[in-house]
């Protein structure tokens, strides 16, 4: 039965209304009391049914709810024959959760639309060569499949033939169709504009950049920021104070409907509903926008942010280096860069491709004795000789002599931007290559809307040299740029401006930027990067947009601020009508009642603008 009254509140709301205004039309029209009467005591009673069933339920788990104060309030009204007041301040309520529910809902359509556009089918290539339409669950890694125009994107996956446009929006917040051809990255739940695609599977299911965009948003609903929390505190609380002051107020005053009316006046409805809203809201927008905040306790923290600390490599930077310039320092160069390409093939670092685009097809050798030397390079055995590939700190721990020459050359390229690779075999230095990365497009002007936000100091750490970090610092009009940083020497800096009591982000996408991503007041991971980067980080940048970060920051500041818009309206609804009933006559439980509703519809309505959010230009 409790369950009926409660699934069919929206009709009771409705009967409700219907026999109020049969009340109030037999009385005027008709002159007819006793048919307004019954109709009013109609009301009431199948009013409250819902409204004491969700007090009794909430007081099986020990919470004193605002149905409590209604509740006490309306069979106070019923006792003492004040139908009128029990009947409209029933009706006003459950109107006022309806109207709660259905705004409510609409502001989590941001994130009902991310759901609804996950791919639910795929053309997958069976063993006949064919294409058949298949659940995008029987996907799996590395099946080929084709994509029509207008459809969907099933998986993560890689071009193999074809080209064509996609709108990315689902995943990075921009509808400008991309161009994708042979070898390019698309992303599941992205919508093929035109061509036609064959892609191989690189990634399905959950384990998809948009599967992990809805779980993301999902985790972060069900977070509570700091402010939640005390607000969940505070009504804990607040409500049995509520509760005991009307007590109070009818043992020395006997007034029975002051004391009631002060029930309905403490209700602190819009003061509950009014974080949630703004944060679900704020959420919402970030998601469509391709920014994901990691739950609502990231909005405080990263509102506050004073200091952003990036790394360079993949940050700031495309992470597509390309080999500027070579010197050789024996004759045996051929045989060096094959021992060179045998090595990088198996690292996964930036510099690393950029080198095996340089050496083009060699004769590779068999890697033995692989040592990863961190923040140094590579060292292993290669057709017996003992071979070192990294910066200037390896050659040094492999004792390996370098000239005056050499070092006059080490300060050219350092001073025009390069990052290191040298290479030894069996201690003697054979090739020096600089390899130089380009700075992202655009990030010049994000950094200013960065310090346009609040943003004071805008600091670079990289495992690179000081001169390849002074001259983008330099560019980019930096506070401060630290290179030959490795993951440790970040962490320390970290901690060491923490300490100061400056806020602090960290910006990174690499494995070894997870323990400053996991430091940081606020850790922000570049949506290209590593699992682990992603996994560890407060807010994710999807598909690496670096525009995306003063969104995200603005974002932040807006939802920060309209949290404390709401509680504002929240509490200062209750003080007025605390003073209109002291001070004045024209407060009664009816007026109060249609306040509050008013008010939550208030607080909804101005959470929901966070829906619209666009930072300024």
């Amino acid at each position: 039965m409790q369950r009926f009254i409660l699934k069919s509140k929206n009709q009771i709301t409705l009967l409700s209304a219907i026999l109020i205004a049969t009340a109030y039309i037999s009385k005027w029209a008709a002159g007819n009391t006793e048919v307004f009467t019954l109709a009013l005591i109609v009301a009431s009673v199948i009013g409250a049914l819902p409204i004491a069933i969700q007090a009794y339920q909430a007081l099986r788990v020990k919470v004193v709810s605002i149905d409590l104060l209604v509740t006490i309030a309306v069979i106070s009204a019923f006792l003492i024959q004040n139908y009128e007041e029990s009947a409209i301040v029933t009706f006003l309520f459950l109107f006022g959760a309806y109207l709660e529910q259905r705004t409510l809902n609409q502001t989590r359509s941001a994130i009902k639309e991310l759901t609804e556009m996950a791919p639910e089918s795929a053309f997958k290539q069976m063993e006949n060569g064919e294409f058949v339409e298949v659940d995008v669950d029987d996907v799996d890694e590395g099946d080929l499949l084709l994509v029509k125009t207008g459809a969907k994107v099933p998986v993560d996956g890689t071009v193999i033939f074809g080209d064509g446009h996609i709108n990315e929006a689902s995943i990075t917040g921009e509808s400008l169709p991309v161009g994708k051809e042979k070898d390019s990255k698309v992303f599941a739940g992205t919508i093929l504009e035109n061509g036609t695609l064959q892609i191989v599977a690189d990634r399905v299911g959950e384990d998809t950049t948009f599967g992990r965009i809805i779980e993301l948003v999902e985790e972060a609903q069900d977070s509570k920021s700091q402010t939640e929390r005390f607000v969940d505190r505070f009504s804990k609380y607040y409500t049995p104070v509520v509760l005991f002051l009307a007590f109070v107020v009818w043992l020395f005053t006997k007034d029975v409907e002051l004391a009631i009316t002060i029930l309905v006046l403490g209700c602190p409805g819009a003061l509950v509903i009014g974080v949630p809203v703004s944060n679900v809201a704020g959420i919402g927008n970030g998601a469509r926008s391709g920014v994901l905040l990691k739950g609502s306790e990231v909005i405080t923290d990263f509102s506050r942010v004073d200091t952003m600390v990036f790394d360079k490599t993949g940050t700031l930077t495309v992470g597509n280096p390309s080999v500027s310039e070579t010197i050789y320092y024996s004759a045996d160069s051929a045989e060096v860069l094959g021992y060179m390409a045998s090595i990088e093939r198996e690292s996964d670092h930036p510099l690393a491709k950029a080198i095996l685009e340089e050496i083009g097809e060699v004769e590779f050798s068999v890697v033995e004795s692989t040592e990863v030397v961190k923040g140094g390079g590579i060292v292993a055995n290669v057709n017996e000789h003992r071979v070192a590939v990294g910066n200037v700190a390896l050659m040094e721990r492999e004792k390996v002599y370098l000239s005056d020459e050499v070092k006059a050359d080490i300060d050219r390229f350092m001073n025009c931007g390069n990052s290191l690779v040298l290479t030894s075999v069996d201690g003697e230095l054979k090739v020096l290559m600089g390899v130089r990365d380009q700075i992202r497009k655009g990030v010049k002007e994000n950094l200013r809307k960065l310090k346009k936000l609040g943003v004071k100091n805008l600091v670079m750490l990289s495992g690179d040299n000081q001169g390849t970090v002074d001259v983008v610092s330099r560019e980019l009009g930096l506070t401060e740029a630290h290179g030959n940083m490795l993951p440790e020497d970040k962490s320390a800096y970290i901690k060491k401006i923490q300490s100061e009591g400056h806020i602090v982000a960290f910006i990174g996408d690499g494995v070894n930027d997870s323990p400053s991503l996991a430091l940081a007041d606020i850790g922000i991971a570049m949506g290209s990067g590593t699992d682990v980067a992603i996994e560890t980080s407060d807010v994710v940048l999807m598909n690496s947009d670096f525009s995306r970060l003063p969104h995200a920051l603005g974002l932040t500041k807006s939802i920060s601020r309209n949290m404390k818009q709401n509680v504002t309206i929240a509490v200062g609804v209750v003080l007025v009508l605390f003073a209109g009933l002291l001070l004045s006559e024209w407060v009664s439980m009816s007026v109060g009642m249609l306040v509050h509703e008013l008010s939550i519809l208030v607080v909804i309505i101005n959470g929901m603008r966070l829906l619209g959010f666009r930072l300024r230009k």
